[in-house]
């Protein structure tokens, strides 16, 4: 398919920032999108927090914009922005017309390059307390929302980097200083370890000697080294039980899987949209459908740098056995690892996952992000035919061998129930 062969532009600056360049100029629209290879997996214990802290920092002014300017000047160019930290990477965005690329190019290499002397006391304190009542409204007072950070820290071993949030704890929120930040900064804000991508209406010619003229007088410096992971298993099924605000009872089940693009990776894909991915799908139909004991159910593959998790949610209803709801998940894996999936499921779920993908490759935003994203995973950005192709190439026995090697071995449940009044 034309859509899944990207030319692009690969280049790197003399202080090592990588670049790369996607010309469509098909609309007067430019992306903007620079990834830097730091998440909260490059954290420590006690530590926890400061990548995605740190993305709220870049936010407070560099040393030629002031404080939120980045924001009204983006929007007052008529353009969007935001930034986002995961596990494995922080990401920083704009789009925007055209004929304001340079004023993107550089807001980004202000903060890049010279953040540190518009570093203050005063901004890191308002920071501090902006996350701290985001960790308070989306997971400490959030029905639910302390799930994820449970199950986490009980799937992965403690020193694990997978095995906190990405929020970090509050305790270690409180506890930053300038010093902390500066340090995170200079240890990881390097050009020598970020990759702009730069996507839609432009002149390659013309965009490499703006990435030149705004980021390559930028000083590198020595970043630290990526953390050290082994593989690991569950000796043992872990169970845990949570009380917390809410009105229904819901079971969380995730087993240890697959990194990203691993051999099994998009076998355990396809294989979480065949249990739930559509009212059609094996799980929700039982569930949900036909016994009506679920309010829901949900299943995905997360799978990252550094570990990945296989994970089966269900919202149980009034009323019903958490056990019950359990055993038939269950015995739905048992069934899959014996019998594997028909021919139609299988071709509805591949099709259903490649027709998802097809038309995320509309957006421009989505493209530029997806270039970034294969050339931090794979270190080859044109890899959007190669990633379809993953799915086109699974057989039944794929899928059979997947849930053997990971389903039908030590799991961690959580169980999150309303709170006894």
């Amino acid at each position: 398919m034309k859509l899944l062969n990207i030319d692009y532009t690969k280049g790197i600056l003399d202080n090592g920032l990588e670049y790369i360049l996607y010309q469509d100029n098909s609309l007067p629209l430019v992306s903007v999108n620079i990834w830097y290879r730091v998440g909260s997996a490059y954290e420590q214990k006690g530590k926890t927090g400061l990548a995605h802290l740190f993305e709220h920092m870049m936010f407070q002014g560099s040393e030629n914009v002031p404080k939120e300017m980045h924001f009204k000047y983006i929007q007052e160019a008529g353009g969007t922005l935001n930034g986002s930290t995961s596990r494995d990477r922080t990401n920083y965005f704009e789009k925007l017309p055209s004929n304001n690329l340079e004023l993107a190019l550089w807001l980004e290499s202000d903060r890049m390059g010279y953040f540190l002397p518009a570093l203050t006391q005063e901004k890191l304190n308002n920071q501090k307390d902006v996350v701290k009542n985001e960790r308070l409204e989306n997971y400490d007072n959030q029905p639910y929302g302390l799930a994820w950070e449970i199950l986490n820290k009980n799937l992965y071993p403690e020193a694990h980097p997978y095995s906190w949030i990405t929020i970090g704890h509050i305790k270690d929120i409180e506890s930053y200083t300038l010093e902390d930040v500066q340090s995170f900064y200079q240890r990881y804000y390097s050009p020598k370890n970020a990759t702009i991508v730069v996507a839609g209406d432009i002149k390659k010619e013309n965009t490499v000697e703006l990435i030149n003229k705004y980021f390559g007088e930028i000083k590198p410096f020595e970043i630290a080294a990526s953390p050290k992971i082994s593989s690991f298993e569950l000796s043992q099924n872990v169970f845990i039980k949570h009380e917390d605000n809410v009105q229904l009872e819901r079971i969380y089940l995730t087993w240890p899987s697959e990194l990203n693009f691993g051999k099994d990776d998009a076998p355990l894909e396809i294989l979480a949209d065949i249990l739930s991915g559509s009212k059609n799908s094996r799980l929700h139909k039982k569930l949900v459908f036909d016994l009506q004991v679920s309010q829901d159910i949900t299943s995905f593959q997360y799978s990252g740098k550094f570990g990945g998790q296989f994970v089966i949610v269900s919202t149980i209803k009034p009323g019903q056995n958490a056990d019950d709801i359990k055993s038939i998940i269950l015995d739905e894996i048992n069934d899959l690892s014996i019998n594997g999936i028909s021919d139609k499921e299988f071709e509805k779920s591949k099709n259903r996952i490649k027709s998802q993908f097809v038309y995320s490759m509309q957006n421009l935003d989505n493209i530029a992000d997806l270039l970034n994203y294969y050339n931090y995973y794979l270190g080859e950005p044109n890899s959007f035919e190669f990633d379809l192709n993953r799915y086109n190439s699974i057989s039944n026995n794929d899928i059979k061998n997947s849930v053997k090697k990971y389903l039908l071995k030590p799991f961690v449940e959580l169980r999150v129930t309303p709170r006894k009044k």
